[in-house]
């Protein structure tokens, strides 16, 4: 297969560096000229479970001209409009785009942009890093879970196998919606929050009024998620967030890594924002994400960045 990384941050670079590891032909897409520029002049340089340098293409999206036969989406959710924009020359009649994006409401950009029987939506719980332009820490485990949008389970089998040859541990899952919002939620409560109180997240759940913070804004998550994609397994998400807390107890997640770190502008919108959007369609109130919101745009206005 050719495929091409539409976003090639640390994820991108993660999922470019394994699947390099297969048969197939893999190209990076970016438009970060220093990260391309590195790349293509030192090669990627990977840290953490591996120490390796790999020669890997890298071009910006409108560079690209060969027809797909996988587009990997893993841009900032605000920038994904503007990347299927320019990589529309390169989706065919027999391409198929993964979004493997955090938040929620995806699927509706790409149906913009590709048809649903070449849209492929999904999770991925793989963690990655990204030490200056052209350097990737990949450390730990993770897995993806995708589903077709159309159910064709057969015509993305041999995608399926392909993420597992390159060892991203890939299965196909008929209710990935579930998914989306498990992961939705957990970085709706730790994102904003360590990112408002400049804590990591151990910090955060180590005190009773983070807690608390944190039980509240899951409450509205898990109302929105119910009235949109019906049976939930809450206690089970709740479980899975206790859990990361403690395995990534003196972790700052992305969002305060973006605004805090690097001050760049967030993707509370497709997060917390997005669950007060679904909420006010549903008749869900929703204080707690929206005034997490409001403070995480009102930061980004005091950086000037909105």
């Amino acid at each position: 297969m050719l495929v091409y990384i539409a976003g090639s941050g640390a994820m991108g670079c993660r999922f470019g560096y394994q699947l390099s590891k297969t048969d197939n032909e893999v190209i990076l897409l970016d438009n970060w000229e220093e990260h391309i520029e590195a790349i293509r002049s030192q090669g990627l340089k990977v840290t953490g479970d591996v120490e390796e340098t790999v020669q890997l293409p890298i071009m910006r999206p409108l560079e690209a001209t060969r027809e797909a036969d996988l587009i990997i989406l893993l841009t900032k959710a605000d920038q994904l409009p503007k990347m299927l924009q320019d990589i529309k020359g390169i989706i065919g009649k027999k391409t198929k785009v993964l979004s493997l994006l955090n938040g929620l409401g995806h699927a509706t950009t790409m149906r913009r942009y590709v048809p649903d029987s070449s849209i492929m939506v999904g999770v991925t719980i793989w963690l990655a890093g990204l030490k200056g332009p052209g350097q990737a820490h990949l450390k730990g485990t993770g897995s993806i879970f995708l589903q077709h949008m159309q159910g064709d389970r057969e015509s993305v089998a041999s995608i399926v196998e392909m993420f597992n040859q390159a060892g991203l541990n890939a299965t196909y899952d008929d209710n990935v919606i579930e998914s989306i919002w498990r992961k939705a939620c957990v970085n709706g409560v730790m994102n904003p929050t360590c990112t408002i109180l400049d804590c990591t997240i151990g910090e955060l759940f180590g005190t009773e009024a983070g807690l608390n913070l944190v039980q509240n804004i899951f409450n509205e998550f898990i109302a929105v998620a119910k009235a949109e994609a019906g049976s939930i397994d809450e206690t089970g998400i709740w479980k899975y967030i206790m859990d990361m807390a403690k395995d990534a107890a003196t972790h700052y997640p992305s969002m305060h890594q973006d605004l805090v770190q690097n001050k760049r502008k967030t993707e509370i919108d497709y997060l917390n924002g997005a669950v007060v959007f679904k909420g006010r369609r549903v008749g869900i109130p929703t204080p707690y994400c929206q005034m997490v919101t409001d403070m995480i745009h009102a930061k980004e206005a005091l950086l000037g960045l909105r």
